[in-house]
């Protein structure tokens, strides 16, 4: 079907469609023609076509919310807008706790981030994976367990993907980073401490990884609470790839 083709289809379509069908289709319209900039940063892991469609993604999903992009949002966008610029991507088996999605025969993990208090230079991830219904003790030496068992979840993936939302609504700014995947295997040489004044039980605990200056990189935290979830704290961006940034600026009366 040609370009004209095309528009004479939509506008066809479009002649029939009730006002409440129109609000909805010009919010689309609007938004996507809103003020905006899409910077790729690294074409070797993403193509210039592919960052241009999944910006578009992110500009759609906000004529509708308000709220920042969700993990499985995310996944579907990258899948979506790889295979209709021509790259073959398609998601990890359902119910699969490695990667998420499988872009030109690559494993990538994806996680997200959105809090209030995010920092441009460092990141966190609040929930890496769970820790399951194992207990620990009160000794330190107890956390390597909890390390391995990281460090083995890591070899599912290969490369490690984060969405951050840096500023919302109404001036939107995404960025995407790549997690260099041998950084956090550093955390097998990082300083264990266990949080014995905790009143959690099992206690938390921290991995830390230094640099070779002495500066923290990034630590491990182990949440001893009711979730006991591995988070990442503190995580050192320079010493991460940035993909992709993202910003735009929709018309205020977009819907919540």
């Amino acid at each position: 079907m040609s370009r004209k083709e095309r528009h004479d289809r939509l506008i066809k379509i479009i002649e029939n469609f009730p006002e409440s069908r129109l609000y909805w289709l010009e919010s689309v319209i609007d938004i996507l023609n809103c003020p905006h900039r899409f910077v790729l940063k690294d074409e070797s892991s993403m193509l210039y076509e592919w960052s241009l469609s999944f910006g578009d993604a992110l500009m759609i999903h906000h004529a509708f919310s308000k709220e920042p992009f969700t993990k499985d949002k995310f996944e579907h966008a990258l899948v979506t807008t790889a295979n209709l610029v021509g790259i073959e991507a398609d998601f990890a088996p359902r119910g699969f706790r490695g990667h998420d999605i499988i872009v030109e025969n690559t494993k990538i993990s994806l996680k997200t981030q959105a809090d209030k208090s995010i920092k441009i230079d460092s990141i966190w991830i609040s929930k890496y994976m769970e820790l399951g219904k194992g207990d620990w003790s009160d000794q330190p030496s107890q956390l390597f367990g909890l390390v391995e068992a990281f460090t083995n979840h890591l070899k599912d993936s290969e490369k490690i993907w984060i969405l951050r939302c840096l500023t919302k609504f109404p001036n939107w700014k995404y960025e995407l980073v790549e997690i260099p995947k041998d950084l956090l295997l550093r955390s097998r040489d990082g300083v264990l401490e266990m949080k014995l004044d905790s009143r959690q039980m099992p206690k938390p605990g921290y991995c830390s990884v230094y640099g070779g200056s002495g500066s923290l990189d990034f630590q491990l935290y182990f949440d001893g609470g009711g979730e006991r979830k591995l988070q990442i704290k503190n995580l050192n961006k320079g010493l991460c790839k940035v993909i992709g940034e993202w910003s735009f600026e929709p018309s205020p009366y977009i819907v919540e």
